[in-house]
């Protein structure tokens, strides 16, 4: 149970945002240790951008976002498949071998026991056979299997994922999806980006609905209501993409505080 208690996530009136611009703004809540959080909202809601505030790849304009005990460079991170260079010239092998970086480095080469484990993730994703594969020649579903097989190595407290269902197979989406859940039967704390709101529904217990400023938190059948969606792209399509960085809370009206489902 120490382990669970270490991995809590909090937002303190955090605001994130490029060039000055926020994309997400005056957000407080806490995701809870354990859970199993789904990411939503229109697009342009500040989704992605949440998640690279959390792993700390953008600072900041405003607030803080806590990681707990966990250090940032030991969360695991799937960010969409588009922001991965398939050109490069690696293999599946040493692209999942990637996973293990941090513990032994660039250059700490790879031992008979790092072996083992490398080949178990990529059979617990199913690519038994691919190791030797370019990963430019991967199909999307593929490509995201040997993604999460990385994810594997990193055996992280805190994992995020960036939209990991979208454009693969439904027999990945289902493989994957078991994984997801093995992770929270683990008492990981897990955020994940999707779109679906129906698979949110299903299979997610916890939603943050964003749309720029957190619309609603809590459990999913609570936080999927007509009204919050309906509210949520009211207020993506009135934000302001040229605002600057407004300091605090005291600007937003009463009509636009976010509901914290019970």
């Amino acid at each position: 149970m120490a382990r669970a208690m270490s991995n809590v996530i909090s937002f303190e009136n955090l605001t994130l945002g490029y060039d000055r611009h926020p994309a997400v703004h005056h957000l407080d809540a806490e995701l809870q240790p354990g859970s199993l959080t789904a990411v939503v909202g229109p697009n342009g809601a500040g989704k992605s951008t949440l998640l690279k505030g959390i792993v700390g790849a953008l600072r900041p304009l405003d607030g803080a976002v806590s990681t707990g005990t966990v250090k940032r460079q030991d969360i695991a991170y799937l960010p969409q498949q588009a922001e991965v260079d398939r050109e490069f010239p690696i293999n599946v092998l040493d692209f999942v071998a990637m996973g293990l970086w941090r513990r032994v480095g660039a250059f700490g080469g790879i031992r008979r026991s790092v072996q083992h484990r490398i080949e178990e993730a990529i059979a617990a994703v199913g690519l038994s056979g691919f190791e030797s594969r370019q990963i430019g020649t991967l199909s999307g579903g593929q490509m995201q299997r040997a993604m999460f097989a990385r994810l594997l190595l990193q055996d992280a407290q805190i994992v995020l994922l960036d939209e990991p269902f979208n454009a693969v197979d439904a027999k990945t989406v289902s493989d994957l999806l078991a994984l997801v859940k093995h992770w929270h039967g683990e008492r990981r704390t897990i955020v994940t980006v999707l779109h679906d709101m129906e698979h949110v529904r299903r299979h997610f217990p916890d939603t943050l609905l964003l749309a720029r400023q957190m619309i609603a938190h809590g459990p999913t059948e609570q936080v999927l209501t007509a009204e919050n969606l309906f509210r949520a792209r009211q207020v993506c399509e009135t934000f302001d993409d040229h605002a600057g960085v407004c300091h605090g809370p005291a600007h937003e009206t009463a009509a636009h505080s976010p509901q914290r489902a019970a």
